[in-house]
């Protein structure tokens, strides 16, 4: 008689869904992870070679200075935000350090005037100082007049565009490709340590040294504190005491600073500026920063994860060329990765609600 009083639903075992409902959370946070590892398994298996120390210090120097924009970028999507002017700001920033690095030997440079190298924190201090101008633009749009982030970063970017072309047109010579370096500057970004018969990189120290800084800010400091709390709810943070204008600026600034030292180590590490200098940029940062589990829902998002989200994305982008990909089906593939990664990330948060 008791048997037959119970409820069959509370006999049923929960384990089966408990267990179903654990692998559909287990696939939904890590199927892009399992992807595009998946795809990098692909090309090891057509072509072994591609595991080697030197394709990884390739793949990793590619990375440090699109990581070291993402860094930055990755604070605007925590404020629920973006920047569509990352790549743009880098490059004017890039031409502008290119045009007082070039040799005092060459002919044709910017500044014939400059009769010596200058010492490398003049141009450094100076491609700071102009992504910081446009950042705190940005931020002043987001946090004053309250514009959508995504409205007054694409204003941004075709100002930045236009002064990069101006600045480049301005040659006497005509528009023509900023080169030929001094040696000290290409030692700084292109050097490295030699470790044994193996040379480190100096510009994957300075990714992991600008990851490390980033960390400290968003985890011990209450600027990285408070931008979560705006992320996840700026009213909320308002309400309780958070400084919403000072805190937002504050991460625009942050993001000037990282854009400025990324468009000086690319500047170097392409050793030739011209008015494409940026294109596209912004996607991979923004891309990466999904990938790396960064939500543009806001209030969520780590350091180590833009890391690694930065990482992988060059992995499949050498991946690719490694394989001799057609470079328009390359973008094809990198569209399809954004859409993928964006997707997923509305899932996880639909989910929660």
């Amino acid at each position: 008689m008791e048997n037959a009083n119970l409820d069959p639903k509370k006999a049923a075992d929960p384990r089966p869904q408990t267990d179903r409902r654990l692998w559909t959370d287990f696939l939904l946070n890590y199927s892009l992870y399992i992807i595009l590892g998946l795809m990098i398994v692909v090309v090891i298996i057509i072509n072994p070679a591609f595991l080697s120390l030197t394709n990884f210090t390739k793949i990793l120097t590619q990375a440090s200075t699109r990581g070291i924009l993402a860094l930055g970028l990755a604070g605007m999507i925590v404020l629920a935000g973006t920047d569509l002017s990352a790549g743009r700001i880098l490059g004017c920033c890039a031409a502008v350090t290119a045009s007082l690095v070039q040799s005092v030997t060459y002919t044709s440079r910017m500044y014939p005037n400059i009769e010596s190298d200058l010492p490398v924190l003049v141009p450094l201090a100076l491609s700071i100082a102009i992504a910081v101008a446009f950042c705190l633009l940005n931020g002043f749009g987001v946090a004053k007049l309250h514009l959508h982030a995504f409205i007054i970063t694409l204003g941004t970017q075709l100002i930045a565009f236009g002064a990069l072309c101006i600045y480049i047109d301005s040659q006497k010579g005509g528009a023509q490709a900023l080169s030929s370096f001094n040696p000290t500057f290409l030692n700084v970004v292109n050097g490295g340590f030699k470790i044994g018969g193996f040379t480190l990189p100096f510009l994957i120290i300075y990714f992991l040294i600008a990851a490390a800084c980033m960390w400290v800010i968003w985890n011990k400091t209450a600027l990285g504190k408070n931008m979560f709390a705006i992320g996840g709810n700026m009213e909320a943070a308002a309400v309780s005491g958070v400084n919403v204008t000072r805190n937002i600026m504050g991460v625009y600034l942050i993001a000037g600073v990282l854009y400025g030292c990324a468009a000086f180590l690319e500047a170097g590490r392409v050793q030739s500026v011209n008015t494409g200098m940026g294109l596209n940029y912004e996607l991979d940062a923004i891309s990466g920063c999904v990938i790396g589990g960064v939500s543009f829902s806001g209030g969520v998002g780590t350091i180590p994860g833009v890391v690694i989200g930065v990482i992988i994305l060059q992995t499949i982008n050498f991946c690719l060329s490694y394989l001799s990909v057609n470079p328009y089906l390359q973008y094809i593939i990198k569209g399809l990765i954004i859409i993928l990664a964006v997707s997923i990330d509305v899932r996880k948060y639909l989910s929660k609600k």
